[in-house]
């Protein structure tokens, strides 16, 4: 049960936590007040990059003293001008923004700029801005009052590209404390133009997974975030950064049951993943049913033959195999994403041919609103009979 309240929900804090602050300071030195023995240091307030107002209303703000013009744009957006408010910074308020996560750009005198007054995540290949709208929705990704689990960053020497690889590593509430128990584990990828950091930033997947534990809606478990590009030195790829599955079969996995009590059987071990994320989880588990019993394919489709050298579809030829397999075979799509249409009929044929596939939709576009939900609904069923 939620213990957080409509009215309070865009001011939680997990909205404005980024990878370089958790709780933003909002606090600069006005070094001109500093007196020459540093006995006072003179904090100024911040105004703050990106403002969700109760009411929907979005306020930006930033800090060119020396500009001419600054704008800000949506994604794909137009975009929208900025006045000068005072002490050098700009601002701006736009009405009608929709509930969910928004990636953004500024521009400062016609240059693409970021803001280091508003959240940073890593997206469309850069460090780039974000906020969030939320709404009566929202609060199973939002910090609450419930016991919460650890992100821990590890570092794994890889034999696929020759160099040393990091992935953030959830454990459950209680990981530290029952030393005795092992747990299921999820591999979890994200998409194109984003890394290993996406799940925590973007997708919230740990105030997701507190919750539901809490709730005691999903399974305690742990999750495994990698970087979905395993380029070797000069290597480029239409499709396919470097050979993931490579790396995730022979050198992480290995890595995760030597460092964490993980159960080491395919039944307590799952793989999923969005967009880019979603085709490398039906490469990975497809070759390796022997290794996985969970998949989930989030904003992905089933129609990749032409980019991989692995016929997947050979595997539905036995329905009565693939089901004894895979306890789990989970698509999901944004009802208003290009491929929903497409992912339906996949679905209606799979079931025609006997093949067991569970299918969740709902209302967004490519974008982590669906993907959070997606996975929300993929963690109530995976782990469990």
């Amino acid at each position: 049960m939620s213990t957080l309240k409509s009215h309070d929900l865009h001011l939680n804090q997990a909205l404005q936590a980024h990878a370089l602050f958790f709780d933003p300071i909002l606090r600069k030195v006005d070094w001109s007040q500093v007196d020459s023995e540093l006995s006072k240091v003179p904090y100024v307030e911040e105004k703050p990059g990106v403002l969700v107002k109760e009411n929907g209303d979005v306020v930006f703000h930033y800090f060119a003293p020396d500009a001419q013009s600054v704008q800000v744009a949506h994604l794909g957006g137009p975009r929208h001008d900025l006045s000068p408010c005072g002490n050098g910074y700009w601002t701006a308020t736009l009405s009608g923004v929709p509930a969910g996560f928004h990636y953004h750009h500024y521009y400062v005198d016609g240059v693409t700029a970021t803001n280091v007054l508003a959240p940073f995540g890593y997206g469309c290949f850069q460090p780039i801005n974000f906020y969030e709208v939320p709404d009566d929705e929202s609060d199973f990704y939002l910090l609450q009052s419930v016991p919460h689990g650890s992100i821990r960053m590890e570092l794994y020497e890889s034999s696929v590209t020759g160099r040393t690889r990091n992935c953030w590593v959830y454990t459950p509430p209680g990981y530290d404390r029952q030393t005795d128990r092992a747990y299921p584990v999820l591999y979890l990828q994200h998409g194109g133009g984003e890394n290993e950091t996406g799940w925590i930033w973007q997708g919230k997947i740990n105030y997701i997974l507190d919750n539901l534990i809490a709730s005691g809606q999903c399974e305690e478990m742990l999750v495994v975030m990698n970087s979905g590009y395993a380029f070797q030195d000069g290597e480029l790829s239409s499709f396919l950064p470097g050979d993931f599955d490579a790396v995730l079969m022979e050198d992480c996995i290995p890595f995760i049951e030597s460092r964490f009590r993980v159960k080491t059987d395919r039944e307590h071990r799952a793989m999923a993943g969005l967009s880019m994320g979603a085709f490398q989880t039906l490469r990975t588990t497809f070759r390796h049913l022997d290794d996985f019993a969970w998949i989930g394919l989030f904003s992905g489709m089933l129609d990749y033959k032409a980019v991989s050298l692995f016929d997947h579809r050979a595997l539905f030829e036995q329905p009565d195999v693939f089901n004894s397999k895979v306890k789990l075979f989970f698509l999901a799509m944004g009802e208003q994403e290009d491929w929903h249409q497409a992912i339906v009929r996949e679905h209606r044929r799979l079931s025609e041919i006997g093949i067991n596939s569970h299918l969740y939709t709902c209302p967004g576009g490519h974008d982590w609103h669906v993907w959070r939900h997606s996975v929300r609904a993929f963690l109530q069923l995976v782990f469990r009979s």
